[in-house]
Parts: structure tokens; C-alpha cells; sequence
């Protein structure tokens, strides 16, 4: 996670983003992980522009 507790967010929903983009796996932890920081987040829409 970056540092600047006000960037996780975005890096957060960044990483989603692209793990779907690409089609990639997440485990267990990783998605606890995510889960975690993204649940104290705003809901925004993520973008995502599927790899061809």
C-alpha cells in the first residue's frame, strides 16, 4: 500500500481495475486485503477497459 493514506483509494481501485482488465486471479489474502481497504472508501464507479 502507498503511504499517503488519502492515495489508497485510487491505488486500490486502480489494482482491481487492471486485475480485471488482464483477466488476472486474486486469492484469499489478497482479496481480504482488498477488501478491507476498500471498505472504509466512497463507492465509485471503477472503470474498466477489458484488454483485447
Amino acid at each position: 500500500m502507498p503511504p499517503a493514506e488519502g492515495y489508497r483509494c485510487q491505488y486500490v481501485t486502480d489494482w482491481v481495475a487492471d486485475k480485471t482488465r488482464w483477466g488476472l486471479s486474486i486469492d484469499a489474502t489478497e482479496q481480504a486485503a482488498l477488501t478491507e481497504v476498500l471498505s472504509v472508501c466512497p463507492d465509485v464507479p471503477i472503470t474498466v477497459t477489458l484488454a483485447r
